[in-house]
């Protein structure tokens, strides 16, 4: 017997035995390797620091990225349709559904929840004062009591911190006021919008009652945590301008955390946080598809690293941070999602 053939044998079956992938474990460990993508990312900065992970998470599977692209939203969704760039984080819809080009649906589509119902609207008012007064909705604001006690320059109506002219939330407000029959009972102030809601935090700090509009995410229902410190309350009864009719049944939404009621009538669209990628992407990167599936934040932690943001830190190397801090503190969701997308590739 050829003694050294079998020794060279055995040698070369061990080694196939330590590289070889163990069941369970993932075949390809970078199958992003060799492809460049091109991101976008919205306008507005609370949505950031989703970029920064999502990105993060294909770079750990071997992509390289681009830097992202700062878009209006018309000028990305017709640029994913034609192939231009590959994705990003900043869907909202169905509020993006007017936004996007008549083809869109032929090559791009949604993909996965970065937050389902995360992009909420609607007015809060301070815990304490919905339980002393038993505040529903906007029509209690009709209440003497409840007017003056959230009168703050003694004109006779609550005060309520609403938003600047210009704003596509102000639109709204003011339909609100006319429709509800709130123009001689509710003051909405629209002063700067950060202003007024650093105001209002002093107020509810000192004692004071609040009533505020405001969205998801955002730094200010950190800062003020509704079923804590806030409750969302509901309009009287859902009468959509003519842009929310076609998402009627989005104005009312189950399952928020410090409503008032569940259900709960917010008067505005609420709207799921979305990846958009172009379809021929996803269909040549399996492994980037099934993270952009899997990749999901709670609303909260959004809220946490936008706060941070109001508070200074908004560099680009402090949003990278923030990233770097999530996945460390999340690190076996993170480690799941990444094993998984590695999974994909066949």
């Amino acid at each position: 017997m050829n003694f050294r053939l079998v020794k060279a044998l055995v040698i070369a079956a061990v080694a196939a035995c330590l590289i070889a992938p163990a069941p369970g474990m993932a075949y390809q460990e970078k199958p992003g390797k060799g492809v460049t993508v091109k991101p976008a990312r919205a306008t507005w900065n609370t949505g950031f620091f989703q970029e920064v992970l999502v990105r993060k998470g294909l770079e750990e599977l071997g992509y390289k990225a681009e830097k992202p692209k700062d878009l209006a939203n018309p000028i990305f969704y017709k640029s994913v349709t034609l192939g231009d760039l590959d994705y990003w984080c900043n869907g909202w819809f169905p509020m993006h559904n007017s936004q996007v080009p008549k083809d869109f649906d032929e090559k791009a589509q949604t993909i996965g929840y970065v937050a389902k119902a995360g992009g909420l609207q609607g007015y809060l008012v301070s815990k304490r004062d919905v339980e002393k007064f038993n505040i529903k909705s906007l029509d209690d604001f009709k209440r003497p009591e409840v007017k003056k006690a959230f009168d703050t320059n003694n004109d006779g109506k609550a005060d309520l911190t609403a938003c600047p002219p210009g704003w596509g939330c102000e639109k709204a407000i003011a339909h609100h006021m006319d429709v509800y029959d709130l123009k001689d009972h509710i003051n909405p102030v629209k002063a700067s919008y950060e202003a007024g809601i650093a105001s209002a935090l002093a107020a509810y700090k000192s004692g004071k009652p609040v009533f505020f509009y405001t969205w998801a995410p955002n730094w200010t229902i950190f800062k003020m945590k509704p079923g804590k410190d806030v409750m969302w309350i509901n309009v009287p009864e859902i009468i959509p301008m003519d842009a929310q009719k076609p998402a009627v049944e989005r104005m009312t939404v189950s399952g928020v955390e410090g409503a008032v009621t569940d259900p709960v009538k917010l008067g505005f669209v609420v709207c799921d946080i979305q990846i958009v990628a172009n379809k021929k992407f996803l269909a040549e990167n399996p492994a980037a598809k099934r993270f952009f599936e899997l990749f999901t934040l709670p609303l909260i932690d959004i809220n946490e690293q936008n706060t941070r943001m109001n508070e200074g830190e908004k560099s680009a190397k402090d949003i990278e941070k923030h990233a770097n801090e999530w996945i460390a503190k999340n690190q076996d969701t993170w480690n799941g999602w990444i094993e998984e997308a590695r999974k994909a590739v066949k």
